[in-house]
């Protein structure tokens, strides 16, 4: 099958003919169809997180189910699936208190069992379980979702990490309040997701906060109320002209210090800010103590806290409903061959998402 193959930090992505093995015990063979390009993945390909190599990369993705290992009994050909990287094992203490998002004990292949990827006869390292930047994954029955073949793969493949990061940091981890004030920090694809995601929550205000000024028609088209230029003034003096004492909530959705150390103080007394991006390794974020006397809260977040096999089919029917915006979060599509492009666009601020579609 073509993958795109991962070398290393700051080298492009190559597409080779790599290996992928059959399905044994719980495992899944998927076809590809469909592969956002999340920003999580550049930051692996800029070199802010490491990674072993070779490797492929990708973990937003969706696709037909071809073949199922003997133990399978949830799934069989021809279903259509979404992937999701917080596979589970569905033993530990967090899955058995359901939190499977923050599974310790993922299943994977041991060192005995043929790799499930190779490359010229060497093993090629999974990514996220997934690795969804080639034709086909083979993933273990917990990491996929079964969905209606009606729903379209580019739209449905956002829901595989983008969208249940963002709308699931604002209902599962933050858990907003229905009438409360928002601000989120970055109008990328988990940005936007979660600007929705307020919106569904209820949020009567929802301040849109980006260095980039052309983001902010498509923040406003998913449900913006106010944005805020962090490139021409403080974003935290004009978020506080916005509202006064600050919001209730923020959201940090892009991994950067400084964007985070804003969105906690642009919060009021009382209020919670989540940071979503994925802060490099080895940065730090300063705070100042004694804000903390007046019970602000800051708080990570992982996948938008998800139960992803009740929380895909619930983002399916808000999307049906019209309730949640797929469709316009889908800048552009191409081709597997694209993906070094795609990188390109996103840092340069040109999309909100690209979909590698493979058929």
């Amino acid at each position: 099958m073509k993958a795109a193959v991962f070398h290393g930090a700051q080298k492009p992505l190559t597409i080779e003919n790599v290996d992928v093995a059959q399905p044994i015990e719980r495992e899944v063979l998927v076809r590809t169809v469909a592969s956002g390009v999340c920003h999580s993945d550049l930051h692996f390909v800029d070199g802010f997180y490491p990674f072993p190599t070779p490797a492929i990369l990708g973990h937003e993705a969706a696709g037909v189910v071809e073949a199922v290992g003997p133990q399978v009994q949830e799934f069989k050909a021809g279903d259509h699936v979404i992937c999701c990287l917080s596979v589970f094992c569905g033993r530990c203490e967090y899955c058995l208190t359901g939190k499977t998002h923050l599974c310790q004990t993922r299943p994977a292949r041991t060192k005995e069992q043929p790799p499930v990827l190779s490359w010229n006869g060497q093993p090629v390292n999974q990514f996220a379980s997934l690795s969804a930047y080639a034709e086909k994954m083979l993933v273990h029955e917990n990491a996929i979702v079964k969905v209606d073949n009606d729903v379209p793969f580019a739209q449905a493949a956002l829901i595989g990490c983008g969208v249940t990061t963002g709308v699931g940091a604002v209902l599962n981890t933050a858990r907003i309040e229905a009438g409360s004030t928002v601000a989120v920090f970055g109008c990328g694809g988990v940005g936007l997701a979660a600007i929705q995601g307020a919106r569904i929550g209820g949020a009567r205000m929802i301040i849109a906060v980006d260095t980039m000024e052309r983001k902010f028609a498509k923040a406003k088209e998913v449900g913006a109320t106010h944005t805020v230029d962090a490139s021409k003034d403080d974003p935290v003096k004009q978020i506080r002209a916005l509202t006064g004492a600050g919001v209730d909530y923020s959201f940090e959705a892009i991994g950067v210090k400084i964007a985070a150390e804003q969105a906690f103080n642009c919060i009021k007394p009382g209020g919670t800010a989540t940071v979503i991006g994925m802060i490099p390794v080895g940065q730090k974020i300063e705070l100042d103590g004694p804000q903390f006397l007046r019970e602000k809260r800051i708080q990570g977040c992982s996948m938008g806290s998800n139960r992803f096999k009740v929380d895909m089919p619930r983002y399916i029917e808000f999307y049906r409903q019209g309730r949640l915006k797929l469709d316009e979060m889908v800048t552009q599509r191409r081709r597997l061959e694209d993906v070094n492009d795609a990188f390109r666009a996103m840092k340069a601020g040109e999309v909100a998402r690209t979909v590698l579609m493979f058929d």
